[in-house]
């Protein structure tokens, strides 16, 4: 499995982006697919998670109601739509996949993945 992420760019606070993970390889059904950010001196954060199955979603406390995870799975594509966003969401954005995922917030852990993609940078400054 490959994954590409692109879409990120430079925005002013309270602007919006969306990041686009293309997949490809065999069986993507039943993976989930998480967004990790990690910023200059910081740990790599689990943004979110979505399940391909089913489209069961999860997020991190820090982007709860501004940013929406959607799958379109016949394009092999997870997108992040991020809204209202803040300096403080200003890094290097990542995708990521399980194999065999569990459902829960573990899917937001960076350890276990099978596979990661090359990240895009976002950064959020006036």
């Amino acid at each position: 499995v490959q994954l590409q992420a692109s879409g990120g760019g430079l925005v002013q606070p309270g602007g919006s982006l969306r990041l686009s993970c293309a997949a490809s390889g065999p069986n993507l059904d039943y993976l989930a697919i998480a967004w990790f950010r990690q910023a200059p001196g910081k740990e790599r954060e689990g943004v979110s998670c979505i399940f391909a199955y089913d489209g069961t979603t999860y997020y991190g406390d820090s982007v709860k109601g501004r940013f929406t995870i959607s799958r379109d799975n016949a394009k092999k594509t997870v997108y992040l739509q991020m809204n209202n966003l803040k300096p403080e969401d200003t890094g290097e954005y990542y995708c990521a996949a399980d194999k065999r995922p569990l459902y829960g917030t573990s899917c937001l852990s960076r350890y276990g993945k099978d596979y990661w993609g090359k990240g895009t940078q976002v950064t959020v400054s006036s």
